[in-house]
Protein backbone atom coordinates (compact mmCIF):
# COMPACT_ATOMS: atom_id res chain seq x y z
CA UNK A 1 0.00 0.00 0.00
CA UNK A 2 1.15 3.40 -0.84
CA UNK A 3 2.42 5.43 2.01
CA UNK A 4 -0.04 7.81 2.43
CA UNK A 5 -2.53 5.44 2.29
CA UNK A 6 -0.95 3.40 5.17
CA UNK A 7 -0.91 7.06 7.11
CA UNK A 8 -4.76 7.51 6.40
CA UNK A 9 -5.91 4.45 7.52
CA UNK A 10 -3.85 4.14 10.02
CA UNK A 11 -4.76 7.95 11.39
CA UNK A 12 -8.69 6.69 11.44
CA UNK A 13 -7.63 3.25 13.52
CA UNK A 14 -6.41 5.78 16.28
CA UNK A 15 -9.56 7.73 16.19
CA UNK A 16 -12.01 4.79 16.10
CA UNK A 17 -9.55 2.93 19.04
CA UNK A 18 -10.14 6.73 20.52
CA UNK A 19 -13.80 6.81 20.15
CA UNK A 20 -14.18 2.72 21.88
CA UNK A 21 -12.10 3.82 24.46
CA UNK A 22 -13.51 6.94 25.55
CA UNK A 23 -10.19 9.34 25.01
CA UNK A 24 -10.18 12.69 23.70
CA UNK A 25 -9.17 12.79 19.73
CA UNK A 26 -7.93 15.94 18.09
CA UNK A 27 -9.37 17.14 15.17
CA UNK A 28 -6.65 17.93 13.52
CA UNK A 29 -5.53 14.48 12.06
CA UNK A 30 -9.28 13.84 11.46
CA UNK A 31 -10.04 16.12 8.75
CA UNK A 32 -6.57 15.16 7.55
CA UNK A 33 -6.76 11.31 7.44
CA UNK A 34 -9.91 11.52 5.74
CA UNK A 35 -8.96 13.80 2.96
CA UNK A 36 -6.42 11.69 1.94
CA UNK A 37 -8.46 8.57 2.08
CA UNK A 38 -10.61 10.34 -0.27
CA UNK A 39 -7.75 11.37 -2.54
CA UNK A 40 -6.76 8.05 -2.30
CA UNK A 41 -9.93 6.82 -3.19
CA UNK A 42 -10.91 8.95 -6.16
CA UNK A 43 -6.52 8.14 -7.59
CA UNK A 44 -8.01 4.65 -7.55
CA UNK A 45 -11.29 4.92 -9.55
CA UNK A 46 -9.19 6.83 -11.74
CA UNK A 47 -6.64 4.01 -12.28
CA UNK A 48 -9.78 1.55 -13.01
CA UNK A 49 -9.95 -0.58 -15.90
CA UNK A 50 -11.46 0.74 -18.94
CA UNK A 51 -13.71 -2.26 -18.71
CA UNK A 52 -15.99 -0.65 -15.67
CA UNK A 53 -18.88 1.48 -17.11
CA UNK A 54 -20.83 4.20 -15.84
CA UNK A 55 -23.72 1.53 -13.90
CA UNK A 56 -20.80 0.53 -11.75
CA UNK A 57 -19.28 3.98 -10.70
CA UNK A 58 -22.07 6.13 -10.07
CA UNK A 59 -20.83 10.45 -11.20
CA UNK A 60 -20.76 12.19 -8.13
CA UNK A 61 -23.21 14.70 -7.26
CA UNK A 62 -21.81 17.92 -5.82
CA UNK A 63 -23.55 20.08 -3.37
CA UNK A 64 -23.71 23.54 -5.37
CA UNK A 65 -25.32 21.22 -7.99
CA UNK A 66 -28.14 20.40 -5.65
CA UNK A 67 -28.79 23.91 -4.30
CA UNK A 68 -29.06 25.04 -7.63
CA UNK A 69 -31.74 22.30 -8.53
CA UNK A 70 -33.31 23.10 -5.08
CA UNK A 71 -33.61 26.70 -6.37
CA UNK A 72 -34.75 26.24 -9.88
CA UNK A 73 -37.78 24.12 -8.30
CA UNK A 74 -38.50 26.80 -5.90
CA UNK A 75 -38.57 29.13 -8.51
CA UNK A 76 -40.52 27.56 -11.26
CA UNK A 77 -43.31 27.02 -7.98
CA UNK A 78 -43.19 30.55 -6.81
CA UNK A 79 -43.60 31.54 -10.83
CA UNK A 80 -46.88 29.12 -11.00
CA UNK A 81 -48.35 30.27 -7.78
CA UNK A 82 -47.62 34.43 -8.47
CA UNK A 83 -49.59 33.33 -11.88
CA UNK A 84 -52.41 31.90 -10.07
CA UNK A 85 -52.98 34.62 -7.69
CA UNK A 86 -54.71 37.25 -9.79
CA UNK A 87 -58.31 38.00 -9.14
CA UNK A 88 -59.39 35.91 -12.12
CA UNK A 89 -57.67 33.01 -10.69
CA UNK A 90 -58.89 33.27 -6.90
CA UNK A 91 -62.03 33.88 -8.40
CA UNK A 92 -62.71 30.61 -10.47
CA UNK A 93 -61.00 29.16 -7.30
CA UNK A 94 -64.11 30.48 -5.46
CA UNK A 95 -66.67 29.51 -7.72
CA UNK A 96 -65.53 26.27 -7.04
CA UNK A 97 -64.99 26.14 -3.21
CA UNK A 98 -66.87 28.75 -1.46
CA UNK A 99 -69.43 27.13 0.43
CA UNK A 100 -71.78 30.48 0.03
CA UNK A 101 -72.02 30.22 -3.34
CA UNK A 102 -72.02 26.03 -3.49
CA UNK A 103 -75.21 25.98 -1.57
CA UNK A 104 -76.56 28.93 -3.92
CA UNK A 105 -75.74 26.50 -6.94
CA UNK A 106 -77.18 23.46 -5.15
CA UNK A 107 -80.66 25.88 -4.39
CA UNK A 108 -80.50 26.86 -7.87
CA UNK A 109 -80.63 22.71 -8.73
CA UNK A 110 -83.05 22.31 -6.59
CA UNK A 111 -85.73 25.47 -7.56
CA UNK A 112 -85.72 24.23 -11.39
CA UNK A 113 -87.23 20.79 -10.13
CA UNK A 114 -89.92 22.98 -9.28
CA UNK A 115 -91.41 23.66 -12.48
CA UNK A 116 -91.71 19.84 -13.14
CA UNK A 117 -93.26 19.02 -9.67
CA UNK A 118 -96.04 21.49 -10.25
CA UNK A 119 -96.45 20.42 -13.88
CA UNK A 120 -97.13 16.84 -13.05
CA UNK A 121 -99.98 17.29 -11.06
CA UNK A 122 -101.74 17.85 -14.10
CA UNK A 123 -100.77 14.70 -15.74
CA UNK A 124 -102.60 11.35 -15.71
CA UNK A 125 -101.63 9.63 -12.50
CA UNK A 126 -101.37 5.58 -13.23
CA UNK A 127 -101.42 3.30 -9.85
CA UNK A 128 -101.58 -0.67 -9.79
CA UNK A 129 -102.36 -2.58 -6.86
CA UNK A 130 -102.16 -6.49 -6.29
CA UNK A 131 -103.22 -8.18 -3.24
CA UNK A 132 -104.06 -11.96 -2.20
CA UNK A 133 -105.85 -12.65 0.34
CA UNK A 134 -106.36 -16.40 2.80
CA UNK A 135 -109.65 -17.38 4.04
CA UNK A 136 -110.43 -19.75 6.86
CA UNK A 137 -114.05 -21.03 7.00
CA UNK A 138 -115.52 -23.16 10.28
CA UNK A 139 -118.99 -24.17 10.22
CA UNK A 140 -120.29 -25.26 14.10
CA UNK A 141 -119.92 -29.24 14.14
CA UNK A 142 -117.63 -29.37 10.80
CA UNK A 143 -114.09 -29.53 9.75
CA UNK A 144 -112.17 -25.88 8.80
CA UNK A 145 -112.13 -25.44 5.08
CA UNK A 146 -109.81 -22.75 3.94
CA UNK A 147 -109.91 -20.88 0.38
CA UNK A 148 -107.79 -18.29 -1.64
CA UNK A 149 -108.44 -15.19 -3.35
CA UNK A 150 -106.11 -12.73 -5.20
CA UNK A 151 -106.44 -9.93 -7.59
CA UNK A 152 -105.07 -6.97 -9.05
CA UNK A 153 -106.34 -3.28 -10.31
CA UNK A 154 -104.78 -0.32 -12.18
CA UNK A 155 -106.33 2.80 -11.99
CA UNK A 156 -105.45 5.81 -14.23
CA UNK A 157 -106.23 9.43 -13.12
CA UNK A 158 -106.82 12.39 -14.84
CA UNK A 159 -107.82 15.70 -13.31
CA UNK A 160 -110.25 17.32 -15.46
CA UNK A 161 -110.86 20.57 -13.68
CA UNK A 162 -109.07 21.04 -10.12
CA UNK A 163 -107.90 25.19 -9.13
CA UNK A 164 -105.75 23.59 -6.62
CA UNK A 165 -103.38 21.62 -9.13
CA UNK A 166 -103.65 24.42 -11.55
CA UNK A 167 -102.14 27.13 -9.20
CA UNK A 168 -99.53 24.57 -7.68
CA UNK A 169 -98.27 24.05 -11.41
CA UNK A 170 -98.12 27.78 -11.89
CA UNK A 171 -96.19 28.32 -8.53
CA UNK A 172 -94.16 25.79 -9.71
CA UNK A 173 -92.73 27.28 -12.65
CA UNK A 174 -92.30 30.76 -10.79
CA UNK A 175 -90.57 29.22 -7.78
CA UNK A 176 -88.05 27.90 -10.44
CA UNK A 177 -87.63 31.34 -11.86
CA UNK A 178 -87.27 32.37 -8.02
CA UNK A 179 -83.89 29.98 -7.75
CA UNK A 180 -82.78 31.51 -11.27
CA UNK A 181 -82.80 34.87 -10.02
CA UNK A 182 -81.20 33.88 -6.70
CA UNK A 183 -78.59 31.92 -8.44
CA UNK A 184 -77.66 35.54 -10.63
CA UNK A 185 -77.44 37.32 -7.90
CA UNK A 186 -75.18 34.58 -6.06
CA UNK A 187 -73.14 34.54 -8.69
CA UNK A 188 -72.64 38.59 -8.85
CA UNK A 189 -72.30 39.07 -5.13
CA UNK A 190 -69.36 36.08 -5.10
CA UNK A 191 -67.45 38.73 -7.84
CA UNK A 192 -68.41 41.62 -4.74
CA UNK A 193 -66.94 39.06 -1.93
CA UNK A 194 -64.09 38.20 -3.80
CA UNK A 195 -62.98 41.37 -4.99
CA UNK A 196 -63.85 43.19 -1.77
CA UNK A 197 -61.51 40.84 0.22
CA UNK A 198 -58.88 40.91 -2.49
CA UNK A 199 -58.92 44.68 -1.97
CA UNK A 200 -58.65 44.15 1.79
CA UNK A 201 -55.70 41.97 1.56
CA UNK A 202 -53.90 44.81 -1.16
CA UNK A 203 -54.82 47.21 1.63
CA UNK A 204 -53.51 45.83 4.47
CA UNK A 205 -50.56 44.85 2.56
CA UNK A 206 -50.40 48.87 2.03
CA UNK A 207 -50.30 49.86 5.23
CA UNK A 208 -47.99 47.44 6.63
CA UNK A 209 -45.51 48.54 3.85
CA UNK A 210 -46.39 52.03 4.62
CA UNK A 211 -45.63 51.88 8.52
CA UNK A 212 -42.42 49.94 7.53
CA UNK A 213 -41.41 52.89 5.39
CA UNK A 214 -42.42 55.03 7.71
CA UNK A 215 -40.20 52.89 10.57
CA UNK A 216 -37.14 53.14 8.28
CA UNK A 217 -37.49 56.85 7.78
CA UNK A 218 -38.18 58.01 11.46
CA UNK A 219 -35.10 55.55 12.81
CA UNK A 220 -32.94 57.37 9.87
CA UNK A 221 -34.33 61.28 11.49
CA UNK A 222 -33.87 59.52 14.63
CA UNK A 223 -30.23 58.66 14.45
CA UNK A 224 -29.99 61.98 12.80
CA UNK A 225 -31.97 63.51 15.84
CA UNK A 226 -29.05 62.05 18.04
CA UNK A 227 -26.13 63.25 15.93
CA UNK A 228 -26.69 66.39 16.54
CA UNK A 229 -27.33 66.05 19.76
CA UNK A 230 -24.12 64.59 20.58
CA UNK A 231 -22.04 67.33 18.96
CA UNK A 232 -24.38 70.15 20.30
CA UNK A 233 -26.52 71.87 17.47
CA UNK A 234 -29.96 70.41 18.45
CA UNK A 235 -31.63 69.72 22.06
CA UNK A 236 -32.25 66.68 23.86
CA UNK A 237 -36.08 67.30 22.22
CA UNK A 238 -35.79 66.12 19.24
CA UNK A 239 -34.20 62.81 20.48
CA UNK A 240 -37.05 62.14 22.48
CA UNK A 241 -39.34 63.21 19.99
CA UNK A 242 -38.35 61.17 17.20
CA UNK A 243 -38.02 58.15 20.01
CA UNK A 244 -41.52 58.44 20.39
CA UNK A 245 -42.87 58.55 16.95
CA UNK A 246 -39.85 55.85 16.66
CA UNK A 247 -42.48 53.59 19.32
CA UNK A 248 -45.67 54.58 17.92
CA UNK A 249 -44.53 52.98 14.23
CA UNK A 250 -43.52 50.09 15.73
CA UNK A 251 -46.59 49.32 17.41
CA UNK A 252 -48.66 50.46 14.51
CA UNK A 253 -46.41 47.69 12.18
CA UNK A 254 -47.47 44.98 13.97
CA UNK A 255 -50.85 46.47 14.51
CA UNK A 256 -50.92 46.27 10.47
CA UNK A 257 -49.34 42.90 10.59
CA UNK A 258 -52.38 41.35 12.53
CA UNK A 259 -54.40 43.33 9.88
CA UNK A 260 -53.32 41.76 6.92
CA UNK A 261 -52.92 38.12 8.99
CA UNK A 262 -56.90 38.42 9.10
CA UNK A 263 -57.43 40.11 6.02
CA UNK A 264 -55.45 37.22 4.18
CA UNK A 265 -58.08 34.56 6.29
CA UNK A 266 -60.63 36.16 4.99
CA UNK A 267 -59.69 35.84 1.71
CA UNK A 268 -58.87 32.17 2.24
CA UNK A 269 -62.11 31.46 3.71
CA UNK A 270 -63.58 32.42 0.33
CA UNK A 271 -61.20 30.95 -1.80
CA UNK A 272 -60.67 27.21 0.19
CA UNK A 273 -56.90 27.12 0.01
CA UNK A 274 -53.66 29.19 1.30
CA UNK A 275 -52.76 32.39 -1.41
CA UNK A 276 -49.58 33.35 -1.87
CA UNK A 277 -48.51 36.49 -2.97
CA UNK A 278 -51.15 38.86 -4.87
CA UNK A 279 -50.87 40.94 -8.08
CA UNK A 280 -51.21 44.46 -6.93
CA UNK A 281 -53.01 47.53 -7.92
CA UNK A 282 -50.91 49.15 -10.75
CA UNK A 283 -50.20 52.98 -9.84
CA UNK A 284 -50.34 54.46 -13.07
CA UNK A 285 -53.94 51.78 -13.70
CA UNK A 286 -56.50 54.19 -14.41
CA UNK A 287 -60.02 53.80 -13.05
CA UNK A 288 -61.83 56.96 -14.47
CA UNK A 289 -64.24 54.35 -16.59
CA UNK A 290 -65.39 51.08 -14.69
CA UNK A 291 -69.00 51.74 -16.33
CA UNK A 292 -68.75 51.92 -20.09
CA UNK A 293 -72.22 51.84 -21.11
CA UNK A 294 -75.64 53.45 -20.03
CA UNK A 295 -77.45 50.46 -17.59
CA UNK A 296 -80.18 49.85 -20.75
CA UNK A 297 -77.76 49.04 -23.06
CA UNK A 298 -75.60 47.29 -20.89
CA UNK A 299 -78.56 45.31 -19.75
CA UNK A 300 -79.68 44.03 -23.34
CA UNK A 301 -76.29 43.06 -24.54
CA UNK A 302 -76.43 40.97 -21.02
CA UNK A 303 -79.64 39.54 -21.83
CA UNK A 304 -78.94 38.43 -25.48
CA UNK A 305 -75.48 36.94 -23.95
CA UNK A 306 -77.44 34.70 -20.81
CA UNK A 307 -80.02 33.49 -22.97
CA UNK A 308 -78.26 30.06 -22.24
CA UNK A 309 -78.05 28.73 -18.56
CA UNK A 310 -75.28 31.03 -16.38
CA UNK A 311 -72.07 28.96 -15.84
CA UNK A 312 -69.34 29.55 -13.78
CA UNK A 313 -66.74 28.60 -15.67
CA UNK A 314 -64.89 31.77 -16.66
CA UNK A 315 -63.31 33.08 -19.91
CA UNK A 316 -59.51 33.67 -19.90
CA UNK A 317 -57.58 36.91 -19.20
CA UNK A 318 -57.04 38.70 -22.22
CA UNK A 319 -55.61 42.68 -22.25
CA UNK A 320 -58.36 45.13 -21.97
CA UNK A 321 -58.28 48.46 -22.74
CA UNK A 322 -58.51 49.97 -19.12
CA UNK A 323 -59.99 53.56 -20.37
CA UNK A 324 -63.01 51.84 -22.42
CA UNK A 325 -63.58 49.76 -19.52
CA UNK A 326 -64.22 51.55 -15.98
CA UNK A 327 -66.07 54.97 -15.70
CA UNK A 328 -69.82 56.31 -15.49
CA UNK A 329 -70.60 58.26 -18.92
CA UNK A 330 -71.46 62.05 -18.53
CA UNK A 331 -74.97 61.05 -19.56
CA UNK A 332 -75.68 58.70 -16.89
CA UNK A 333 -77.53 60.14 -14.28
CA UNK A 334 -77.97 58.37 -10.84
CA UNK A 335 -81.85 58.24 -11.43
CA UNK A 336 -81.03 56.13 -14.30
CA UNK A 337 -79.36 53.69 -12.65
CA UNK A 338 -81.88 53.57 -9.62
CA UNK A 339 -84.69 52.90 -12.12
CA UNK A 340 -82.83 50.32 -13.75
CA UNK A 341 -82.06 48.57 -10.41
CA UNK A 342 -85.50 48.77 -9.02
CA UNK A 343 -86.96 47.11 -12.18
CA UNK A 344 -84.14 44.58 -13.32
CA UNK A 345 -82.03 43.80 -9.91
CA UNK A 346 -82.11 39.92 -9.54
CA UNK A 347 -82.75 40.57 -5.74
CA UNK A 348 -85.70 42.37 -6.71
CA UNK A 349 -86.55 40.07 -9.59
CA UNK A 350 -86.65 37.49 -6.87
CA UNK A 351 -88.97 38.98 -4.05
CA UNK A 352 -91.39 40.27 -6.91
CA UNK A 353 -91.79 36.92 -7.57
CA UNK A 354 -92.02 35.38 -4.35
CA UNK A 355 -94.56 38.15 -3.65
CA UNK A 356 -96.78 36.57 -6.82
CA UNK A 357 -96.24 32.91 -5.43
CA UNK A 358 -97.46 34.34 -2.24
CA UNK A 359 -100.90 35.48 -4.70
CA UNK A 360 -101.07 32.13 -6.32
CA UNK A 361 -101.37 30.73 -3.03
CA UNK A 362 -103.64 32.81 -1.96
CA UNK A 363 -106.17 31.99 -4.76
CA UNK A 364 -105.50 28.22 -4.19
CA UNK A 365 -106.62 27.91 -0.46
CA UNK A 366 -109.76 29.84 -2.22
CA UNK A 367 -110.18 26.94 -4.43
CA UNK A 368 -110.98 24.76 -1.05
CA UNK A 369 -114.49 26.41 -2.10
CA UNK A 370 -114.81 24.81 -5.76
CA UNK A 371 -115.49 21.56 -6.69
CA UNK A 372 -112.86 19.54 -8.79
CA UNK A 373 -113.99 16.83 -11.83
CA UNK A 374 -111.25 14.14 -12.37
CA UNK A 375 -111.53 11.17 -15.20
CA UNK A 376 -110.64 7.38 -13.60
CA UNK A 377 -110.54 4.70 -15.81
CA UNK A 378 -109.92 1.26 -14.29
CA UNK A 379 -109.17 -2.11 -15.40
CA UNK A 380 -108.96 -5.18 -12.44
CA UNK A 381 -108.78 -8.46 -12.19
CA UNK A 382 -110.03 -11.15 -9.31
CA UNK A 383 -109.01 -14.78 -9.17
CA UNK A 384 -111.60 -16.07 -5.97
CA UNK A 385 -112.68 -18.70 -3.59
CA UNK A 386 -115.85 -19.28 -2.29
CA UNK A 387 -117.44 -22.29 -0.36
CA UNK A 388 -120.08 -24.48 -1.64
CA UNK A 389 -122.59 -25.19 0.93
CA UNK A 390 -124.18 -27.70 -0.88
CA UNK A 391 -120.46 -29.85 -1.57
CA UNK A 392 -118.95 -28.41 1.20
CA UNK A 393 -116.20 -27.75 -1.17
CA UNK A 394 -114.90 -24.38 -2.69
CA UNK A 395 -116.18 -22.80 -5.76
CA UNK A 396 -113.75 -21.16 -8.21
CA UNK A 397 -114.62 -17.83 -9.42
CA UNK A 398 -112.63 -15.52 -12.11
CA UNK A 399 -113.53 -12.11 -13.11
CA UNK A 400 -112.19 -9.24 -15.26
CA UNK A 401 -113.80 -5.41 -14.93
CA UNK A 402 -113.18 -2.36 -17.06
CA UNK A 403 -114.72 1.26 -15.25
CA UNK A 404 -114.89 4.79 -16.72
CA UNK A 405 -115.95 7.04 -14.48
CA UNK A 406 -115.91 10.83 -14.20
CA UNK A 407 -115.67 11.42 -10.61
CA UNK A 408 -117.13 15.36 -9.29
CA UNK A 409 -116.21 16.06 -6.17
CA UNK A 410 -117.95 18.73 -3.83
CA UNK A 411 -116.84 20.41 -0.64
CA UNK A 412 -119.80 21.36 1.45
CA UNK A 413 -118.86 21.48 5.31
CA UNK A 414 -114.76 21.85 6.32
CA UNK A 415 -115.52 23.06 10.14
CA UNK A 416 -114.27 26.34 9.01
CA UNK A 417 -110.92 24.93 7.98
CA UNK A 418 -111.15 26.48 4.27
CA UNK A 419 -111.81 29.94 5.51
CA UNK A 420 -108.88 30.33 8.13
CA UNK A 421 -106.04 28.94 5.66
CA UNK A 422 -107.47 31.62 3.06
CA UNK A 423 -107.23 34.69 6.11
CA UNK A 424 -103.89 33.01 6.48
CA UNK A 425 -102.62 33.17 3.38
CA UNK A 426 -104.15 36.55 2.95
CA UNK A 427 -102.08 37.98 5.16
CA UNK A 428 -99.36 36.08 3.42
CA UNK A 429 -99.50 38.11 0.66
CA UNK A 430 -99.98 41.02 2.29
CA UNK A 431 -96.11 40.19 3.84
CA UNK A 432 -94.76 39.24 0.27
CA UNK A 433 -95.66 42.58 -0.61
CA UNK A 434 -94.55 44.67 2.18
CA UNK A 435 -90.91 42.81 1.58
CA UNK A 436 -91.28 43.43 -2.24
CA UNK A 437 -91.69 47.23 -1.50
CA UNK A 438 -88.98 47.03 1.23
CA UNK A 439 -86.38 45.44 -1.03
CA UNK A 440 -86.55 47.86 -4.22
CA UNK A 441 -86.15 50.73 -1.68
CA UNK A 442 -83.17 48.96 -0.01
CA UNK A 443 -81.96 48.52 -3.92
CA UNK A 444 -82.63 51.91 -4.82
CA UNK A 445 -80.71 53.36 -1.32
CA UNK A 446 -77.98 50.60 -2.30
CA UNK A 447 -77.51 51.47 -5.91
CA UNK A 448 -77.47 55.76 -4.68
CA UNK A 449 -74.82 54.87 -2.18
CA UNK A 450 -72.80 53.20 -4.90
CA UNK A 451 -72.84 55.81 -7.60
CA UNK A 452 -72.11 58.40 -5.39
CA UNK A 453 -68.99 56.11 -4.06
CA UNK A 454 -68.00 55.46 -7.66
CA UNK A 455 -68.12 59.22 -8.98
CA UNK A 456 -67.34 60.85 -5.55
CA UNK A 457 -64.13 58.02 -5.71
CA UNK A 458 -63.08 59.39 -8.36
CA UNK A 459 -62.60 62.78 -7.37
CA UNK A 460 -61.13 61.65 -4.04
CA UNK A 461 -58.19 59.75 -6.11
CA UNK A 462 -57.45 62.76 -8.36
CA UNK A 463 -57.04 65.05 -4.74
CA UNK A 464 -55.08 62.58 -3.21
CA UNK A 465 -52.93 61.98 -5.99
CA UNK A 466 -52.35 65.96 -5.95
CA UNK A 467 -52.42 65.56 -2.54
CA UNK A 468 -49.63 62.73 -2.72
CA UNK A 469 -47.37 65.32 -5.06
CA UNK A 470 -47.92 67.97 -2.25
CA UNK A 471 -46.68 66.09 0.61
CA UNK A 472 -43.57 64.87 -1.07
CA UNK A 473 -42.75 68.60 -1.96
CA UNK A 474 -43.34 69.32 1.86
CA UNK A 475 -41.10 66.67 2.97
CA UNK A 476 -38.29 67.48 0.96
CA UNK A 477 -38.70 71.09 2.09
CA UNK A 478 -38.73 70.53 5.85
CA UNK A 479 -35.79 68.01 5.45
CA UNK A 480 -33.47 70.69 3.95
CA UNK A 481 -34.83 73.82 6.47
CA UNK A 482 -34.53 70.95 9.42
CA UNK A 483 -30.79 71.02 7.98
CA UNK A 484 -30.33 74.52 7.52
CA UNK A 485 -31.79 75.20 11.21
CA UNK A 486 -35.30 76.87 10.02
CA UNK A 487 -37.14 74.38 10.88
CA UNK A 488 -37.28 71.97 13.56
CA UNK A 489 -37.53 67.52 14.16
CA UNK A 490 -41.16 67.75 15.11
CA UNK A 491 -41.68 69.73 11.24
CA UNK A 492 -40.01 67.01 9.64
CA UNK A 493 -41.43 63.74 11.94
CA UNK A 494 -45.37 65.47 10.96
CA UNK A 495 -44.84 65.99 6.90
CA UNK A 496 -43.21 62.29 6.69
CA UNK A 497 -46.90 61.07 8.65
CA UNK A 498 -48.41 63.72 6.43
CA UNK A 499 -47.02 61.74 2.87
CA UNK A 500 -47.58 58.63 4.68
CA UNK A 501 -51.19 58.98 5.45
CA UNK A 502 -51.67 60.56 2.58
CA UNK A 503 -50.52 57.34 0.26
CA UNK A 504 -52.68 55.24 2.39
CA UNK A 505 -55.69 57.09 1.75
CA UNK A 506 -55.28 57.50 -1.98
CA UNK A 507 -54.76 53.34 -2.39
CA UNK A 508 -57.88 53.17 -0.10
CA UNK A 509 -59.63 55.66 -2.44
CA UNK A 510 -58.64 53.63 -5.46
CA UNK A 511 -59.88 50.25 -4.06
CA UNK A 512 -63.06 52.15 -2.62
CA UNK A 513 -64.13 53.33 -5.92
CA UNK A 514 -63.28 50.35 -8.08
CA UNK A 515 -65.41 48.34 -5.87
CA UNK A 516 -68.44 50.95 -5.66
CA UNK A 517 -68.45 50.58 -9.87
CA UNK A 518 -68.84 46.82 -9.32
CA UNK A 519 -71.42 47.48 -6.75
CA UNK A 520 -73.32 49.94 -8.96
CA UNK A 521 -73.35 47.16 -12.19
CA UNK A 522 -74.15 44.75 -9.33
CA UNK A 523 -77.51 46.45 -8.75
CA UNK A 524 -78.24 46.93 -12.14
CA UNK A 525 -78.19 43.36 -13.01
CA UNK A 526 -75.34 43.91 -15.86
CA UNK A 527 -72.07 42.85 -13.79
CA UNK A 528 -69.91 39.78 -15.88
CA UNK A 529 -67.34 38.09 -16.30
CA UNK A 530 -65.74 40.86 -18.29
CA UNK A 531 -66.01 43.24 -15.66
CA UNK A 532 -63.90 40.88 -13.81
CA UNK A 533 -61.76 40.65 -16.41
CA UNK A 534 -61.68 44.24 -16.56
CA UNK A 535 -60.58 45.04 -13.21
CA UNK A 536 -57.81 42.18 -13.24
CA UNK A 537 -56.32 43.61 -16.20
CA UNK A 538 -55.30 46.62 -13.38
CA UNK A 539 -53.54 44.66 -11.56
CA UNK A 540 -49.73 43.95 -12.32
Amino acid sequence: MHFGAKWAFGQLNKIDTSMQTGKPFKKQPLVLAIGVAIALMSGAHAQAPASATVSDVPPPVSAASIAASVAADKAKKSEIVASNNDLLSLYQEAANNDPVFLSARYAYDAGREKRWQGFAGLLPQVVATGNETQNDFTRRGNTETRFMSRGWAVRLTQPLFSWDKWETARQGFISSDIAAAQYAAAEQDLVIRVTEAYFNVLNAQDTLNLARNKKALIAEQLEQAKRNFEVGTATITDTHEAQSRFDLVVAQEIAAQADLTIKRGALEQIVGKPIGELKSLAPEAKISLVVNEDPKTARSKLANKSKKKTTVTQEASKNIDVNAVIGVAPTQSMNDWVSQAEDVSYSVVASKLSYEVAKRETSKSVGGHLPSVELVGQRSYTDSESFNALTSGTLPIQSFSTQGIVQLTVPIFSSGYTQSVVREKAALEKKALSDYQNTRRSIAQATRQAFLGFNQGLAQVKAYEAAEISAMSALESNKLGYEVGVRINIDVLNAQDTLFTTRRDLAKARYDTILNGLRLKAQAAVLSSEDLQAVNALLK
